[in-house]
């Protein structure tokens, strides 16, 4: 099954990405079927492939939940964005019902 992911290139505290359509369980610096474009966080800059990207999708390529999330933001994906990080269990406890 074939996965959209951002994959980390650049130095240390310097990361930029690459939004590559890839095999779901191959590693972040393995082998990449397509890639679609590139991210730079640090200087807010992106370059996406749009046609390509929604191509994937339609063939059931499935967005990690960082790229679904950085799709949506773009315009090119619509949905709601998906929570990436954990709750912590504070917060776990204090929504849970008593």
């Amino acid at each position: 099954m074939l996965a959209i992911k951002l994959k980390p290139i650049g130095k240390k505290h310097q990361k930029h990405f690459q939004l590559v359509v890839a095999e779901k369980k191959s590693k972040l610096v393995g082998k990449v079927v397509e890639n679609l474009g590139w991210i730079n966080p640090h200087e807010k800059t992106s370059s996406i492939e749009k046609e390509r990207a929604l191509e994937w999708i339609k063939k059931g390529a499935q967005p990690t939940a960082s790229a679904r999330n950085f799709l949506i933001k773009k315009g090119i994906v619509r949905g709601k964005k998906i929570a990436v990080h954990a709750k912590s269990k504070k917060e776990e406890v204090a929504e849970a019902p008593k």
